[in-house]
C-alpha cells in the first residue's frame, strides 16, 4: 500500500513559487519541449544536463526533493524490467553468459538509457501537475486546442477530460488502498508469495475498484448537469489566462535548452 502513496502525478502542491505563478500554457509546452528532447538525447551527456535543468525547475518551484523522488517507487519494478529485457535481448559483445542468456555492453547501454528516460520523463511531467491546478490545466489546454475548433475539435471537452483523467489518479489510488484494507481486515494477503501470486491476489481488487471508479464517475456526470453545465460554447472565465513576458522568457529559455541540447547531444 506504501506504493500508491508515492504516486506524485495528478497530485496538487500549493504554492507561491515563481514555477506556480507561470501560465499553465507556458508550462505545458514547456513540457512537450522535455518529452520531445528526452527522444532524441542519445548520450548521457544529454541526459545530465536534462537532469541538472529539472533538478533546477524543482528547485524555484520550492517542492521537496524526497516528494518528487517518492514518485519513483511505483516505477521500480519497470525500470527493472526494463533494464532486465534490453540486457539479456540486445545483440553485442558478449560481458558473462548465464547459460543461454548474454549479459552485453550494448545491451546494459541501452538499458541505462532507457531506464533514464523514464525516470527523468515521470519527474518532468510531475512537475507540471504539481504546480498547476486542476482549473489552471483545464484552461492552458482548453487555449492550445482552440485554433483546432475550426476543423470540428472539441477544445473544451478534450481538455476537461484530460484533466478529470489527472484528477482522479489520485482519488482511484485511495480507493484502492481503502479496498486493500477492507481485504485484509477479512483474511485477504497481498504481501505473501511470489510475484504470479501478489498478481493474482490483486485480481478481487477490479471489479470493486471499477465498480466505485462508474459510481464516481456518475456523480460526477450528475453534479454538472445539476450546476448547469452544458459544455464551452458560451461560457465566461472568473480568471482570464495572461501570457506576460516572464512566461515568454521561461519559455523561450525551455525552447532555446531543448534546441541546444537536442542537436549538440
Amino acid at each position: 500500500m506504501r506504493m500508491f502513496r508515492s504516486i506524485t502525478i495528478g497530485q496538487y502542491l500549493p504554492g507561491d513559487s515563481l514555477i506556480h505563478r507561470l501560465d499553465p500554457r507556458s508550462k505545458i509546452l514547456s513540457t512537450t519541449l522535455l518529452i520531445v528532447l528526452l527522444f532524441l538525447v542519445n548520450g548521457f551527456v544529454g541526459y545530465a544536463l536534462v537532469a541538472l535543468a529539472i533538478a533546477l525547475v524543482v528547485r524555484a518551484a520550492q517542492i521537496p526533493v524526497k516528494y518528487v523522488l517518492r514518485g519513483l517507487r511505483p516505477l521500480l519494478v519497470i525500470l527493472v524490467l526494463t533494464i532486465g529485457l534490453h540486457l539479456f535481448m540486445t545483440e553485442g559483445r558478449v560481458i558473462f553468459q548465464i547459460w543461454f542468456l548474454k549479459v552485453t555492453w550494448e545491451g546494459l547501454f541501452r538499458g541505462l538509457m532507457m531506464g533514464t528516460r523514464l525516470i527523468l520523463l515521470i519527474i518532468g511531467t510531475s512537475i507540471l501537475t504539481l504546480t498547476t491546478s486542476p482549473i489552471q490545466l483545464t484552461d492552458g489546454i482548453e487555449s492550445l486546442l482552440k485554433p483546432g475548433k475550426k476543423m470540428g475539435i472539441p477544445a473544451h471537452e478534450l481538455a476537461m477530460m484530460m484533466t478529470i483523467a489527472l484528477r482522479f489518479i489520485p482519488t482511484l489510488l485511495e480507493e484502492t488502498e481503502k479496498i486493500m484494507k477492507a481485504q485484509m481486515a477479512r483474511g485477504a494477503d497481498f504481501q505473501s508469495g511470489g510475484i504470479m501470486h501478489r498478481a493474482k491476489s490483486l485480481v478481487p481488487l477490479l471489479v470493486p475498484l471499477f465498480v466505485n471508479a462508474f459510481r464516481r464517475a456518475d456523480d460526477l456526470a450528475i453534479a454538472m448537469e445539476a450546476r448547469g453545465y452544458r459544455g464551452g460554447e458560451g461560457r465566461t472565465k472568473f480568471r482570464e489566462l495572461k501570457f506576460q513576458t516572464v512566461d515568454g522568457v521561461a519559455l523561450g529559455v525551455a525552447l532555446t535548452f531543448a534546441v541546444v541540447v537536442g542537436v549538440f547531444f
